[in-house]
């Protein structure tokens, strides 16, 4: 590869763990253009943090991305633009699998068109359902519980498909609970509507919320709530841009779980920010939610191994202060 590193497309690229990845990719001196619809993504992150090319459009719209794959060398792309609320995914299917499925296939049509065939996809620890050993490995079945775990599922085959059809290469990573901020304060973790524990935490010390739900406390876990891998999103984007350079090296399709591989309970993550933020953050303990697993954490052994990814923030304090930096800054 030249000195003059290659252009990424990065799709969702103003959402939350899409705008980590940009900064990383900039930080290890890529070009960068970002496509994303702006549902959930922000523009005005992308105009004052990464100052980057936005081209604001959608998966599904064939000529956009064909003008786009024509009009700029593109080496990869990684894909970030997938609706992920569960919950919503239940009642409106339908509009997931449009744009997660039939997006991405697009898209995917559109990169062979274009002879780019090198992909790094956003998929998801949802596409293992219910966890029979802890942690969890690649190879561990995926029986997806909900339509949002199923879409991520069909695209994982479409992309071995195309590998076995078409020598399309993919790195796809299974991600558990993301979590934290750019320690610089320069991006953060902004959903609307907040769905994520951690954030809604914070909301709550910061007086946004009145309190913070727990669903569940008879659990069979040490102190009866839920247990979950929380991993640094800036770890997350480290190993993007390591399955990338994997790719560009001529490295085979592969499949990589990125988490912690510690388990950290509600209650921990309430006491943890309760300690970090000083605030006194009021509970209120409801009843177990549909579809919950007592404990989510996974290996990541495999991504260590092959990628050399190594996460730099493995404690819960080191993550929970990052966000709540950039909660605060985010809502004065």
């Amino acid at each position: 590869m030249s000195p003059e590193k290659p252009t990424i497309l990065v799709t969702g690229g103003a959402g939350y763990i899409g705008s980590h990845a940009v900064l990383a990719l900039l930080r290890s001196g890529y070009e960068v253009v970002i496509l994303d619809n702006l549902v959930y993504g922000h523009r005005d992150l992308v105009e004052t943090a990464l100052k980057v090319e936005l081209v604001v459009g959608d998966t599904s719209d064939r000529s956009l991305l064909d003008r786009l794959f024509q009009s700029r060398e593109i080496a990869a792309v990684m894909h970030f633009s997938a609706y992920a609320y569960v919950g919503e995914s239940v009642t409106d299917p339908a509009k997931y699998y449009r744009n997660n499925v039939l997006g991405t296939l697009t898209l995917l049509e559109a990169m062979l068109a274009a002879s780019v065939n090198k992909f790094v996809f956003s998929s998801t620890c949802a596409t293992y359902g219910v966890p029979e050993v802890i942690p969890i490995p690649e190879d561990h079945p995926q029986n997806p519980i909900n339509p949002y775990g199923a879409t991520k599922l069909m695209v994982e085959r479409i992309l071995s498909d195309f590998d076995a059809a078409y020598d399309f290469k993919s790195v796809i990573f299974r991600y558990f609970n993301a979590a934290g901020a750019d320690p610089g304060g320069l991006l953060g973790e902004d959903h609307n509507p907040e769905t994520h524990l951690i954030p809604l935490v914070l909301q709550t010390a910061l007086g946004k919320r009145e309190s913070i739900s727990v669903f569940g406390t008879d659990y069979p876990t040490p102190d009866g709530t839920c247990i979950r891998d929380y991993i640094h999103v800036n770890d997350l984007a480290d190993a993007h841009v390591l399955g990338l350079e994997y790719l560009l090296k001529g490295g085979d399709s592969g499949v990589f779980n990125l988490g912690n591989g510690n388990g950290f309970s509600v209650k921990e993550v309430i006491d943890t920010a309760k300690h970090v933020t000083g605030a006194d953050i009021k509970v209120t303990e409801c009843d177990r939610r549909p579809g919950d697993p007592p404990v989510l954490i996974g290996s990541s052994d495999k991504a260590r191994k092959i990628l050399g990814w190594q996460p730099q923030y493995s404690s819960l304090e080191e993550i929970i202060s990052h966000a709540w930096q950039w909660h605060k800054q985010r809502h004065k």
